[in-house]
């Protein structure tokens, strides 16, 4: 029963992300989080499994709670579906190693059932300091936009973003890969680096 306790307490401060004052200054720019959103968008009362919740929750001195992104099995109009989701509470929806993990993850679920996968974007891209645990190797970032036309050219599995908020980098290449692409007016934008980065490159 104590085990159970710890860990029912662990899963209520892992669902908050990066904590209240993240959660707050989220809803000051007019934004929901990442849960608000999955809430809203999901069937009322229907079966949802969310998927990694405990990913990371030990490493980086605990700065990654759930790795940034949310991950659930659920039903929209009573359709299964995956839905992934970065959390901007923690550290601006950015990607770590286990991000990569994560979605992977939820785009294998859905080419296995076939079931539709929806994408909500708030994210600054790769997080780059640990950019060298991101981008290498077969299962690295990159496998993430095979996943994606391989769904959308072979598969036909439909994919939706939404674009919510910051969709930087590497992380721009997921919606633009998408079959259908939706942003919110005011607050969501795709680049593929800041303006100094851009700057940097070309002078």
């Amino acid at each position: 029963m104590e085990l159970t306790a710890e860990l029912n307490q662990l899963e209520a401060k892992l669902r908050l992300g990066g904590g209240s004052e993240k959660i707050e200054r989220q809803h000051k720019q007019g934004k929901l989080t990442a849960r608000e959103r999955i809430d809203l968008l999901l069937d009322k009362d229907s079966y949802a499994q969310e998927i990694g919740l405990l990913v990371a929750y030990d490493q980086y001195d605990g700065g990654a709670p759930g790795a940034g992104v949310i991950t659930v099995v659920g039903r929209i109009e009573d359709r299964e579906v995956v839905v992934v989701a970065n959390d901007a509470t923690v550290k601006a929806g950015s990607w770590w190693p286990e991000t990569i993990k994560k979605i992977l993850r939820a785009q294998e679920i859905a080419m296995r059932s076939h079931v539709p996968i929806v994408y909500l974007v708030d994210s600054a891209g790769v997080n780059l300091p640990y950019q060298g645990g991101v981008f290498p190797g077969q299962y690295g970032a990159s496998r993430i936009f095979y996943y994606n036309s391989l769904m959308r050219r072979y598969l036909k599995i439909p994919q939706i973003s939404a674009v919510m908020g910051p969709c930087i980098a590497g992380g721009a290449y997921l919606p633009a890969l998408s079959d259908v692409i939706m942003m919110v007016e005011g607050t969501s934008f795709m680049d593929l680096g800041g303006a100094n980065l851009v700057k940097g490159a070309t002078g």
